[in-house]
């Protein structure tokens, strides 16, 4: 999707359609679908900040449930966000948002899989996920290795959910949303 549709047809596009905006603005997940396509349809947004603040908003009530099962589908949707420095990553928006993070040297690649692989087992379930906006590798690993070390997967998850609405919302100025 090269644009986003206006705010005001949401409703009116088919599940696919939703689909697919939801997919640009974040990242391609069934259980994202699943929680977020029928809002498209069933509110009326008057930006797409409102939109990201509604989903934002879904993904913070699975934070604060007591279910095991709502746990679980918030980590696979933080989890649908490709890991930082990966070489396959899916999402043309990734790619363009990962791209100086790839500039690095191969010592700096190897540094980047390593602290991802140390948060995920830190915190199972969850990659780390952080709107990049332009900073360098050396600063996104302070970030990480912070995070690691402070150790609080609530917080984790928190600080999860803010970078996905913080991404998509730069990713539909972008767009043009």
């Amino acid at each position: 999707m090269a644009s986003l549709p206006p705010t005001s047809t949401l409703p009116t596009l088919d599940a696919e359609q939703r689909t697919q905006v939801l997919d640009t603005l974040f990242e391609p997940c069934l259980q994202l679908h699943t929680l977020s396509v029928s809002l498209l349809r069933e509110q009326s947004f008057p930006s797409y900040e409102s939109l990201i603040e509604a989903v934002g908003e879904q993904l913070l009530e699975l934070h604060r449930s007591n279910l095991e099962t709502d746990h679980k589908w918030l980590e696979a949707i933080l989890s649908a966000h490709p890991r930082l420095g990966e070489k396959q990553v899916e999402s043309e928006q990734s790619r363009k948002e990962q791209a100086q993070l790839n500039q690095g040297g191969a010592d700096e690649a190897e540094k980047l899989a390593d602290m991802n692989r140390k948060y995920e087992d830190r915190f199972p379930g969850l990659k780390y996920v952080v709107f990049v906006n332009g900073r360098s590798r050396p600063i996104i690993m302070e970030d990480m290795q912070r995070r690691i070390d402070r150790g609080d997967i609530q917080l984790e998850k928190q600080e999860g959910i803010q970078a996905m609405c913080d991404i998509a919302k730069d990713r539909a100025k972008k767009l043009g949303g």
